[in-house]
């Protein structure tokens, strides 16, 4: 790799880690640049996924707020993390590198079309869920009077941090059927997870935007720190440690400065810049 390459590579891996922290999709930057630059694409996918770990981690730090209250959700969502992570790695050693690419696409508009009507869904959602809440409270008022159950969590203790809201056990089950899914695409080919990712909780939770967005940045957190692992393990003399290197300066800078961008932007702002870049991520990889 030549001082330019190298150059550009550390550029690339800066890109990536900004729009990392702000939706995903960073890896269309990193590795097209890695293979352009006469990286196989196997051992391009394993060294950026290596590379982009400090970013990650710059841009959890960066969404703390964000992240407060959701401890307990994220811990029950981290198993499903982990093993999707492990089953799309082991995917990626064992199975050809186009095998995920070509549904890519498909997964990317259905993100999208997800992202854009995630507004008009969730206040279809909750205005069943006040229906519903009414037709009970009718009926406990009737029963129980001033002694009818108060739902857990409608208590607020002084001076603590408020959880997130309660979600049924059908809903729990189906968040974590789609982080374990977006887990393994993840592990084996990681380029707009992110994007799939937020989507997907965005439909399935009752949270703000830049919430999701904190969720999101660990969860992927996790998915790459264990593909990274299984890569470092079992393939260790295929990974190009050089571009690993730049790609992490490069990324760390990126997911700091990334992170402290993105929480400034407004829920329409942000829903607007992923779905741009949701179809520039589109347009590269039907360029693949």
């Amino acid at each position: 790799m030549t001082v330019l390459e190298a150059a550009l590579v550390l550029l690339a891996g800066l890109g990536a880690g900004t729009i990392n922290a702000i939706v995903g999709s960073g890896t269309l930057i990193t590795f097209p640049a890695l293979v352009a630059f006469g990286v196989p694409p196997v051992t391009a996918t394993m060294s950026n996924a290596v590379g982009l770990i400090p970013g990650n981690i710059a841009s959890s730090f960066g969404y703390r707020e964000e992240l407060r209250g959701q401890g307990k959700r994220l811990l029950q969502l981290l198993p499903a993390s982990v093993a999707g992570a492990l089953l799309g790695s082991y995917l990626l050693l064992h199975l050809p590198e186009d095998s995920f690419i070509t549904i890519v696409p498909v997964l990317l508009v259905f993100a999208l079309v997800l992202v854009v009507g995630q507004p008009a869904l969730q206040r279809h959602l909750k205005a069943r869920k006040a229906k519903r809440a009414d037709a009970h409270g009718a009926t406990g008022e009737t029963a129980g009077g001033a002694g009818a159950e108060v739902p857990a969590g409608a208590a607020a203790v002084p001076g603590a941090t408020p959880g997130p809201p309660a979600l049924s056990t059908g809903r729990m089950l189906a968040v974590v059927l789609a982080v374990f899914l977006t887990a393994i695409y993840g592990g084996y080919f990681a380029a707009a997870q992110g994007i799939i990712l937020i989507a997907l909780l965005g439909l399935l939770l009752p949270e703000p935007l830049q919430r999701l967005n904190g969720a999101k940045n660990v969860l992927v957190l996790v998915v790459n720190s264990v593909a990274a692992a299984v890569y470092i393990i079992v393939g260790f003399d295929r990974i190009n440690w050089l571009a690993v290197l730049l790609i992490a300066i490069g990324s760390l800078i990126g997911g700091y400065f990334g992170a402290r961008i993105g929480r400034r932007f407004s829920p329409v702002l942000l829903r607007a810049i992923i779905v741009a870049l949701g179809l520039v991520a589109l347009w590269r990889i039907l360029q693949m």
